[in-house]
């Protein structure tokens, strides 16, 4: 695996280069060696964010925490990514597709983990206010979101925006019946 680990208000000192190679290198047994690993750590006030990004054939294996101390948040985003990978890895067996950068190691390890639970592990409230879908399309691309939630100010209902793989936008609309 090629660790990639940036910075932003940080420095990326050896110690924590150390304990990110060492907490997500636990993950390396699951990846072919030219997997990439992107890791990103941050500080904004007294929040100390890692996020980590994994891209496998089809997919994205996507994480980020923040606590008080980076350390705790390297654990907790290495849980969340042994977490994701049970989820992908029963998708891959489902469809019976090729693994893509995974070794045969992965499939054969996770067999006595926890099945595919749903658990609901972080909950965001933000304030809505009336906008047009362009300008939703706008505010998503501002933030790096692949979609956002608004109140269209034209039908007066919740709509998502959402950016599409070829890069034009979709609108989603209630339909109740």
């Amino acid at each position: 695996m090629k660790f990639i680990i940036i910075g932003k208000n940080i420095d990326v000192t050896p110690g924590l280069k150390q304990a990110v190679e060492s907490k997500l290198g636990k993950l390396e047994r699951y990846f072919t060696p030219e997997t990439e690993i992107h890791v990103t750590l941050s500080v904004q006030k007294e929040h100390q964010k890692i996020e980590v990004t994994i891209p496998v054939k089809g997919t994205i294996i996507r994480s980020e925490q923040v606590s008080s101390d980076m350390y705790v948040s390297i654990d907790l985003v290495e849980e969340i990514i042994e977490r994701q990978l049970r989820k992908y890895k029963n998708k891959l067996v489902a469809k019976e597709q090729e693994g893509g950068n995974f070794k045969q190691e992965f499939f054969d390890s996770i067999e006595n983990m926890d099945e595919d639970e749903v658990k609901i592990v972080r909950t965001k409230k933000f304030g809505i206010k009336p906008m047009y879908p362009e300008d939703a399309c706008i505010q998503m691309e501002l933030l790096g979101h692949d979609f956002f939630v608004f109140y269209n100010a034209d039908t007066e209902e919740v709509n998502v925006v959402y950016k599409r793989k070829n890069g034009s936008f979709g609108l989603i609309e209630p339909e109740f019946s």
